[in-house]
């Protein structure tokens, strides 16, 4: 799991920090900003089952499909890849006395999580993802 820094180098607008407050509430904007974490089972989409596409809820960038969503029993909710690669970057996180890799969206450098390397083939991976990260944009059936 190597690191991409630089994947998306498109500027998007930044909302200021009063209206991601209002947006979001002070829960959701002190993840998204500040690198904190919901806790276990408490969020919206840790156990969503609908088909569609979870966007960041600062920008809109697409980041998951329901398709790569499974139940890693970890309470927050997982993915073994994103819609694309360059939707999301990585860093090194040595926060907490710990070693982990951290999720960013690629657009806006919204927090939404951490990724591990004990998720289900084919990927290897569990991209663990704060609910307040994401905006289920649901699959309307015909």
């Amino acid at each position: 799991m190597s690191e991409n820094k630089g994947a998306d180098t498109k500027q998007v607008k930044v909302k200021s920090d009063e209206v991601l407050r209002q947006e979001l509430g002070e829960e959701g904007y002190q993840i998204v900003r500040e690198k904190g974490t919901e806790r276990a089972f408490s969020g919206k989409y840790w156990n969503e089952k609908a088909p569609g596409v979870y966007r960041c809820s600062v920008c809109n960038n697409p980041l998951f499909s329901s398709e790569t969503k499974y139940d890693s029993g970890s309470g927050w909710p997982s993915y073994w890849e994103p819609v694309e690669q360059d939707k999301v970057i990585t860093e090194s996180d040595h926060s907490h006395g710990m070693v982990r890799t951290e999720v960013l969206c690629s657009h806006c450098k919204a927090h939404l999580g951490h990724v591990f390397p004990d998720g289900p083939q084919p990927t290897g991976l569990r991209y663990c993802i704060n609910s307040a990260s994401l905006q289920l944009d649901e699959e309307k059936g015909e």
